[in-house]
């Protein structure tokens, strides 16, 4: 095992776009390190939102433990903070345990909380309400042209489309007088030395596998498994009604559209969020970047993982 800062195994996080094989190559880290996984992957953190989030069966999880999976209801909120803190707990306890905590998923937000020094201002339910409201009643387009006019550089860097990072983004203007920017983390050292590899595969590759998984998931249940999700209450989560897959087949059991719409439109959502993980990972120094194709795959991640740790070559760092 490769040693940490104080002798002690080191940590190794596997990230990068959706479906480019993280999971088997996190399963096998474990099981060369003696390792553990800890999840990183936001929509898997939801129990019964199996099907639309390729979440490993536990049949298939090599008697490997899984920390941070199935830990929140579809009616809770998911945030980058509490994923932080417990997260962080499960990192450290391993650590101390002797064994290697493999960090593996895709969500960028989440990754940078674990691995980075992140201070997240706090939060004003009522200053949040407000700006929920506001969203409801002029839609995400207008509300994010008046997040660019308070601040330029959040709405230059936020999607007009994504209403939750508006309004949070409008939040933290208004309780701190400062840009939101202000409250971004900066790229240093990763916690605990990480090691940090990304799997990726070429494009059109890539756009046949999210093709075939997605196919897969309308085959294998994936109406059925909203339909029950329903009855949990998944049309009240801010979080998981959003995420890719299960909001469009609700929209298609509203009338908006038929099943096969939704199943298109899953496959196109997942592909654009795949172009906004290669883009973002690949702004990130730390990362070594590996071809989820390649037979060489797992001596690659070791490798990595035996390197000495990443650190600024000079000149300040930069934010992803």
């Amino acid at each position: 095992m490769a040693p940490g800062p104080a002798g002690s195994v080191r940590p190794v996080a596997v990230v990068g776009p959706t479906a480019t094989g993280k999971s088997d190559l996190a399963l096998d880290l474990a099981e060369r390190l003696g390792g553990e996984i800890v999840n990183v992957d936001a929509m898997q953190m939801y129990r019964g939102m199996d099907i639309g989030t390729a979440k490993l069966p536990v049949a298939e999880r090599r008697g490997i433990a899984h920390h941070q999976l199935d830990v929140l209801d579809v009616t809770e909120t998911a945030t980058v903070a509490t994923y932080q803190e417990r997260a962080r707990r499960d990192v450290e306890r391993l650590l101390a345990a002797g064994r290697t905590p493999v960090i593996v998923g895709g969500s960028m937000m989440y990754y940078q909380a674990l691995l980075d020094e992140w201070s997240f201002p706090a939060t004003d339910p009522e200053v949040r309400e407000r700006f929920e409201r506001r969203l409801e009643e002029i839609g995400p387009l207008a509300l994010h042209r008046e997040l660019a006019g308070l601040d330029p550089a959040a709405g230059a860097k936020i999607l007009p489309s994504d209403g939750r990072r508006i309004v949070r983004a409008l939040e933290v203007v208004t309780i701190t007088g400062e840009p939101f920017a202000a409250s971004a983390p900066e790229i240093g050292p990763a916690r605990w030395d990480t090691a940090v590899v990304a799997v990726d595969r070429d494009t059109a590759a890539l756009d046949e596998r999210i093709a075939l998984r997605t196919r897969l998931m309308f085959e294998h249940g994936l109406v059925d498994e909203v339909r029950g999700l329903e009855e949990r209450g998944l049309r009240e989560g801010v979080t998981a009604s959003r995420a890719i897959g299960y909001a469009q087949v609700l929209a298609a059991l509203d009338g908006e559209y038929d099943l096969d719409r939704a199943q298109e439109l899953t496959f196109v959502g997942t592909r654009r969020y795949v172009r906004r993980q290669r883009s973002w990972f690949r702004r990130d120094p730390r990362v070594v970047w590996l071809d989820g194709a390649g037979a060489g795959l797992l001596d690659e991640a070791l490798a990595a993982h035996a390197a000495p740790p990443w650190r600024p070559s000079g000149g300040g760092t930069d934010r992803p």
